[in-house]
């Protein structure tokens, strides 16, 4: 069996089967707005939507689990997706999560890792045989409720090489940083909220007024690895202001939408990180089990 396959098997047996919803990240909310680079994002890279003028994006807001109808206040990763529509017809992902770094290294990793959480007793021993994946799972535990999608900060996970006019290379990682602060909610007072307080509350907000997030890259030094998600790059490596999101409305529906990170553009790409890399078949894997009539 194709190893997108199992995975996709291991994640049902945790979440269950939801026709229709996708596999992760199944609740969420689904915005449109525009993206406009800063002339530092143009400089280090030829890709279209960095060039500086508006480009018009679709972005879904989400809460990590394959559980369609969760608490929107239940403790799990939040996530961000944004859908470039450039210019010449052809369109170009980010995907962030709430977490700067990711459990595991491989998608073989990623499969053990998924069935030992239908399975208590082997939670222990995959952490103890995989310490890199334990900054990550203390990370998710100890994070508290987010207040608003658009008071959270989001990160790519995985590192990308742009590619200037000229031929320059630089490897970056990027994170979204909202323009409205950082909030979060004890879990009581979440947990007093409706559970769909989150698309409730990102829906209205957007409604009053634009909903804007700030693009950060970070640089990587010579070392810094490029194809690990689970290593952070130090703090004090350079970043750099690239650009603004800046969201108007709601979208009528984003559903059957797919958003890969792998989806890029001329300028820009991808690094050698073996869950990067697979992350495209899994995604056809999943929407294909979606719609499938």
């Amino acid at each position: 069996m194709d190893i997108a396959q199992e995975l996709l098997e291991a994640i049902h047996a945790v979440y269950g089967l939801h026709p229709e919803h996708r596999s992760l990240h199944a609740k969420g909310s689904c915005l449109t707005g525009t993206f406009t680079a800063t002339p530092t994002a143009g400089r280090l890279t030829r890709a279209a939507h960095m060039a500086g003028e508006p480009v018009p994006v679709t972005v879904r807001f989400s809460n990590g689990t394959g559980t369609p109808h969760v608490h929107d206040g239940a403790m799990d990763g939040r996530g961000l997706a944004i859908k470039f529509h450039l210019p010449d017809g052809t369109t170009t992902d980010f995907v962030g999560l709430t977490l700067p770094v990711f459990f595991v290294r491989t998608p073989e990793d990623l499969l053990e890792f998924t069935r030992a959480r239908t399975d208590p007793e082997a939670v222990g021993p995959f952490l103890a045989a995989h310490p890199e994946t334990v900054p990550a799972v203390t990370m998710q535990l100890s994070a508290l409720p987010r207040a608003s999608y658009a008071q959270t900060t989001f990160f790519g996970i995985h590192a990308f090489k742009f590619v200037a006019a000229d031929g320059t290379e630089t490897w970056i990682r990027y994170r979204w940083q909202p323009d409205a602060g950082e909030e979060t909610l004890a879990q009581d007072e979440a947990d007093g909220r409706s559970a769909d307080y989150l698309q409730d509350e990102v829906r209205t907000r957007v409604e009053r007024a634009p909903i804007t997030f700030t693009l950060f890259l970070q640089l990587a030094d010579d070392g810094d690895p490029t194809d690990d998600p689970t290593a952070q790059w130090p703090d004090e490596r350079e970043q750099v202001e690239a650009g603004r999101l800046e969201l108007t409305a709601v979208a009528e529906d984003c559903e059957r939408l797919v958003f890969d990170p792998m989806r890029l553009t001329d300028g820009i790409e991808p690094s050698d990180d073996k869950i990067l890399r697979a992350r495209p078949a899994a995604y056809s894997v999943s929407i294909e089990k979606r719609f499938k009539s």
